[in-house]
């Protein structure tokens, strides 16, 4: 932290016109070690993955990226694969400490907010021991995770920067929900496990939370193979909303030739770049 000070006093800059708000975590020695972790909630033993980035810097404060896995899945699920942390670690480029949470029963649940305690309590540790910028903090998921990810950002605005929402439905609760949030969401139109009125509904409450003007979107028909991405206009400065339709079925990482293109997806580079604008 010593040096971070430093920095910013040779600058002459304060850490708000830098727009960085470092953890306390910075400035620490490096304790903290990647892997998988365990911690008690409610009596429940929880576990999850953390990944640091190569060359991790005490004194660099990072970006902190939630991915949450879907229904029947795990956070090993998550954190592997072609694509992991839905494609968002490649993104990054070792600019972010990644985090893949486990929920209860293979899902989120969240009975009496048990997951946003979870959760919240995953960032009070990471934040303590690491070096996170706290104005950078985001989570995503895919169906039962988008539904989470939605949770989040109903109950805990003050924590998150942005949120992106695949393909979910209100599944673990709004508690709250009246506070603006940066949010991306994507269906598809031929949805047969999560109806896309279902995510347009998701959406609409940030459409009104961020004051953003209501439209009606334009979505692609059946059988196109297209994505239509609509950003909202007339939000307030910094929380913008950004909804894409595409015509495919329940699938996380589409492309326009049908399926899931896993790394091959153009979601991850929405997502991405609708993360990487708050800097």
């Amino acid at each position: 932290m010593a040096r971070f000070a430093t920095l910013l006093a040779i600058l002459g800059l304060a850490t708000s016109v830098l727009g960085v708000t470092p953890s306390s975590g910075c400035g620490k020695t490096p304790t903290y070690t990647e892997g998988n972790k365990n911690m008690m909630v409610n009596g429940k033993n929880r576990q999850y993955i953390v990944r640091l980035p190569q060359n991790y810097a005490n004194d660099h404060p990072y970006r902190l990226i939630f991915g949450l896995h879907w229904l029947d899945s795990n956070y090993q699920s998550v954190d592997g694969g072609t694509a992991p942390y839905y494609g968002m670690k490649a993104k990054a480029e070792n600019s972010a400490i990644f985090v893949a949470p486990d929920g209860l029963n293979r899902g989120w649940g969240n009975q009496g907010g048990e997951d946003v305690t979870f959760i919240s309590n995953i960032v009070e540790e990471i934040t303590n021991a690491m070096c996170v910028d706290l104005d950078l903090i985001f989570t995503m998921g895919f169906s039962y995770g988008g539904a989470m990810s939605f949770s989040l950002a109903c109950s805990k605005p003050d924590i998150f920067r942005a949120v992106a929402v695949l393909s979910g439905a209100t599944l673990s609760g709004c508690q709250g929900g009246t506070q603006p949030v940066a949010y991306y969401g994507q269906h598809g139109i031929r949805d047969g496990v999560l109806n896309i009125s279902m995510g347009r509904q998701l959406r609409d409450r940030f459409v009104a939370n961020n004051g953003c003007t209501a439209t009606n979107p334009q979505e692609p028909g059946r059988n196109s193979r297209q994505h239509i991405k609509t950003e909202y206009t007339g939000c307030k400065e910094g929380y913008p909303v950004t909804w894409v339709a595409f015509d495919e079925d329940h699938v996380a990482l589409p492309q326009d030739s049908g399926g899931d293109g896993g790394p091959n997806s153009w979601t991850i580079g929405e997502v991405w770049d609708f993360f990487s604008q708050f800097e």
